[in-house]
């Protein structure tokens, strides 16, 4: 299947000031990351916060710049074309925000919040973006005679549905979900996920679904790439992955998930020691001050993303 979306040594630093020495400092947030999403594939970016899970997400969509890289959507290189000129790429990718209240603009009704993508890209007259808006909102779960109330006047789930909607204003082909229900209710959560299961179909959407929470990533996602500070660390396939972990620190991520079976309890792997500074990351592995396994090269080299098994990737010397 085509690719939509591929980034190539994808880096976003940072500057922070200097050192006392005199020396430039950076906080390292996206470094040296290269992968793809398949058209109509969700693709789940997970890791635990601070990782740089959504700032990877906001350097493809250009909301961040990237320090250095290449990015390419369906085929063309956009990461460093004009602003004019890459305001024909907007409207085909779009991003859902992780804070369902902050996102939105508490001075403007829901009606002109959905309707303001289609303003800025000039798409159809008032008439046909208000009849847009409302089919639009009918499709999220909202009730057209909600068009003219204001954020405030919602709950969390609802006002995320008014941030799926405003994502599919312009009929895009490439979304950013970011952290899109870890603000919301367990129940909710599952409906928000169900609806963008649901609306992923209908319009044959590409998804980059960034999560920290490995049991929503397993619901939605095809694949899965794993993030250790500013790194790739695992992408596999969903069922292969939580099948069959390679990188230790994927293992300790899948053990922590909760089992509702008390007589089903795993004694996990558990992570000992705090995640390195981003300022000032570790030589070689950047996981290998709390990984369980580590060798003395992994001080020393860093690992490649290698293919482990067919589409199965991994960096990790134990699997060299």
């Amino acid at each position: 299947m085509e690719k939509l979306v591929e980034v190539k040594n994808l880096k976003k630093w940072f500057l922070i000031g200097k050192s006392p020495l005199g020396k430039k400092e950076a906080i390292r947030a996206v470094d040296d990351v290269s992968f793809y999403i398949k058209k109509k594939e969700v693709l789940g970016l997970v890791g635990e916060s601070g990782c740089g899970k959504t700032t990877c997400g906001k350097v493809i969509l250009r909301i961040l710049e990237p320090t250095d890289g290449s990015i390419f959507f369906d085929g063309q290189e956009i990461s460093h074309i004009s602003r004019k000129e890459m305001l024909k790429f907007r409207k085909r990718m779009m991003i859902i925000y992780q804070d369902p209240f902050g996102s939105l603009d508490p001075r403007m009704t829901i009606g002109a919040t959905i309707a303001e993508p289609m303003e800025v890209h000039k798409i159809g007259s008032k008439k046909e973006q208000e009849k847009r808006v409302i089919e639009i909102m009918e499709k999220v779960g909202l009730f057209p005679d909600q068009i003219n109330r204001y954020p405030h006047e919602f709950s969390g789930g609802q006002r995320q549905r008014i941030g799926i909607a405003r994502a599919l204003a312009t009929n895009p082909e490439f979304i950013v979900a970011d952290e899109c229900v870890s603000a919301l209710d367990v129940s909710i959560q599952a409906q928000i996920i169900n609806l963008l299961q649901d609306l992923q179909k209908e319009f044959g959407l590409t998804l980059l679904f960034v999560a920290h929470d490995l049991s929503v990533i397993k619901h939605i996602c095809d694949r899965v790439a794993v993030m250790y500070l500013g790194k790739i660390v695992e992408t596999a396939p969903k069922k292969e992955l939580f099948n069959n972990p390679k990188h230790p620190y994927t293992q300790a991520l899948l053990s922590a998930i909760p089992i509702p079976d008390p007589k089903l309890r795993k004694r996990g792997e558990i992570l000992m020691g705090d995640v390195p500074s981003p300022i000032n990351p570790p030589s070689g592995c950047r996981f290998h001050t709390r990984c369980p396994y580590v060798k003395a090269i992994c001080k020393e080299e860093e690992p490649k993303l290698e293919t482990s098994e067919n589409t199965h990737r991994v960096a990790c010397h134990l699997f060299v």
